[in-house]
């Protein structure tokens, strides 16, 4: 409501009030939707109508303009409502009861140099229904107080994505219905129905309101996409964690994109007019990526494939890699790895070992700079960062100290306990020539060396004390 400071001056105390630009009109009970709409499961939109009594100014419209500056910040702002409104000759202001009681709450002397008295103010009444709150607010007041309600949806073009907790299922068709009628170009509402856990790692979806249309279009970070949302995976969530990515790649670097999906990396990369390898298994992601690189204009500097993420490893990637290894200035530009399939990504990081035998590494230039790879994984328990470290090491099969490891980025929560983190670290020249198996067998030696020295210099100690 008001904001209270006092500035301090010797022998002078001054209160300063500062009013808000707007007013929550939920911690106003008057302009709350009828108490009676709780736990609601059916929607019945005229349930929501209500009369209320909110202070008012009428005015000659002569005067409005001047007026106002004066009360800007006390107008009553509801959905679908017009503070200022034509009533016979004259012009009324709708002004918000939480900061104005009475006319003594209002500016009355600037008011007056306006000649705006006391007999310009008074209450009316205003009929309020359905269309006047938000999605938001409807929702607050109808799903059960003493539960947790609706905290996000994503928007992906004209559906509106859910993932609906258990307690909320009762409710379910009432908030496709309410998000429906309150969601800008909103045609269609669905719900999460199960985890993600097939093949192409795509959701599930539950229809619970509007058309069974899942063809989209949508722009992420002013690029424009078009995909089937019921068939590919697409997660507005990761939206910064794509420009972040982008962002670090400049024109001629390389991408090499191990699952690309329908290529929120890929696209954006070769538009920068990086050279690109994309590459995804389901074949609905590779139809929608090679749409939108041909939507984009960006064809020259992309090329694409449908296949397994190893098997594009130990083929493309390794032909491509290889040639710019040994006959480019790789010092000249960056090559990045993206493996975004946090539930499965890192199983697939011993591709990399082994990748090339030493005789085809001989003629590397003196200044090669090899690859950053950028994994992505979910992490569940209490330390998540020590985590996904540990699960990447496990599959790599070697200790990403301080020379390979580049970061550990937190990406986003997924559930309690549950976050998604980025892995990047650098590929070396003995990570893609030794098998994972080999650099256990070599550090088990050296564990094995150091605890023999370790005993032959407790037993030479014993001998000297003696």
């Amino acid at each position: 409501m008001f904001m209270v400071a006092q500035v301090k001056v010797p022998r002078i105390t001054t209160i300063a009030i500062r009013l808000r630009h707007y007013f929550r009109n939920m911690e106003c009970q008057d302009l709350q939707p009828p108490a009676s709409v709780r736990g609601m499961q059916e929607l019945q939109r005229d349930r929501f109508q209500k009369s209320v009594q909110v202070p008012r100014l009428r005015l000659p419209e002569s005067q409005v303009q001047r007026v106002m500056p004066l009360v800007k910040k006390l107008l009553l702002k509801m959905e679908h409502l017009h503070p200022v409104r034509a009533v016979d000759q004259s012009r009324e202001i709708l002004l918000h009861p939480t900061p104005v009681k009475n006319w003594e709450s209002l500016p009355t002397e600037e008011l007056q140099k306006q000649e705006v008295t006391q007999e310009h103010f008074s209450f009316a009444e205003l009929e309020l229904g359905y269309e006047n709150w938000s999605a938001s607010e409807i929702l607050k007041s109808v799903l059960p107080a003493d539960e947790e309600g609706l905290t996000s949806y994503s928007r992906i073009g004209h559906i509106a994505h859910l993932n609906l907790r258990d307690h909320l299922q009762p409710y379910k068709q009432l908030i496709g219905q309410v998000l429906r009628d309150k969601l800008p170009n909103c045609r269609t509402v669905v719900n999460k129905a199960a985890s993600i856990d097939n093949t192409y790692r795509n959701f599930q979806l539950e229809l619970i309101c509007g058309e069974a249309e899942y063809q989209v279009e949508t722009k992420e970070n002013g690029v424009p996409f078009e995909f089937d949302f019921s068939k590919v995976y697409w997660n507005p969530r990761l939206s910064t964690e794509h420009e972040r990515i982008v962002k670090m790649l400049k024109s001629g670097d390389v991408l090499y994109d191990v699952f690309a999906g329908v290529g929120p990396f890929s696209v954006p990369a070769a538009k920068k007019r990086c050279h690109v390898l994309a590459n995804d298994l389901n074949p609905v992601s590779f139809h929608w990526l090679q749409h939108n690189a041909k939507r984009n204009k960006c064809l020259p500097h992309i090329k694409m494939f449908n296949k397994d993420g190893r098997q594009f490893i130990v083929e493309e990637l390794r032909e491509d890699l290889l040639k710019r290894l040994l006959t480019t200035d790789t010092s000249s530009y960056a090559i990045h790895i993206t493996m975004n399939l946090p539930a499965l990504a890192v199983e697939f990081l011993d591709a990399f070992r082994c990748l090339y035998r030493v005789e085809d590494l001989a003629e590397l230039p003196e200044n090669v700079v090899y690859p950053t790879v950028h994994v992505y994984s979910f992490a569940k328990g209490e330390n998540t960062k020590a985590l996904v470290q540990e699960l990447a090491e496990k599959h790599l099969g070697a200790t990403l100290d301080d020379s390979l490891l580049q970061g550990i980025s937190f990406v986003r929560n997924v559930a309690p306990n549950k976050d998604m983190y980025r892995v990047s670290f650098r590929l070396t020249y003995h990570l893609l020539t030794t098998s994972k198996e080999e650099l256990i067998t070599r550090k088990r030696c050296a564990q094995e060396d150091n605890e023999i020295e370790s005993d032959l210099q407790n037993s030479a100690n014993k001998v000297k004390c003696v």
